[in-house]
């Protein structure tokens, strides 16, 4: 993120204003948990966050939604109901703010939750007890989201979680993309992931 302020002609920060806050707040967390071998790997990453800033709430709820959707299924029995809830919240958000009946889940959050019945049927009983005001989703429940992700991954038995944290980063600039400048997403390559529960 410092490198982008620079590139971007902001004063030296780890917080530039040419990036959305809870993307560049993802990517210092994937920079933060990641090996100094897969660090490497992140720089070429930097050019593609500058000027993807945006105030619109949507751009909160997808990162947030990514996040979670790409961690639960790999995360550790006591991740996954608070993770399992961030989905939830994050599509009630989506939802709300399109408009849509509450309750829509998309097909990669239903396949997700698909895989954690037990921490998914939690969720949704205490989903429907609690509302979630615009306000505090984004100060609270989105940055919740992403750094249990991010844990979550990093804790994660899987054979590599660097390669992981590095997809979600990815996935997460190319939606960011998609969203604020109406890019079209591009294929990120898929890394098969085999969770292994204790």
């Amino acid at each position: 993120m410092e490198l982008a302020s620079y590139l971007a002609g902001e004063r030296w920060s780890d917080h530039p204003a040419c990036t959305h806050p809870l993307l560049a707040a993802l990517a210092r967390l994937v920079n933060d948990n990641t090996s100094d071998e897969s660090r490497a790997k992140l720089v070429r990453l930097v050019p593609s966050i500058i000027g993807l800033a945006s105030d619109d709430l949507r751009v909160d709820a997808q990162i947030a939604l990514r996040c979670a959707t790409t961690a639960l299924p790999v995360a550790a029995a006591e991740r996954q109901l608070a993770l399992a809830v961030s989905v939830l919240a994050a599509e009630e958000m989506l939802a709300r703010l399109d408009g849509a009946p509450s309750g829509r889940l998309s097909e990669r959050s239903r396949r997700a939750l698909e895989e954690v019945p037990h921490a998914a049927d939690q969720a949704r009983r205490f989903s429907r007890a609690a509302r979630i005001t615009e306000k505090g989703f984004r100060r609270y429940a989105a940055p919740n989201a992403v750094q249990l992700a991010v844990v979550g991954i990093v804790q994660a038995c899987i054979p590599d979680p660097d390669a992981l944290l590095r997809e979600l980063l990815e996935e997460t600039i190319n939606e960011c993309s998609a969203l604020i400048r109406g890019d079209q997403p591009t294929e990120t390559p898929v890394t098969i992931t085999t969770p292994i529960h204790a």
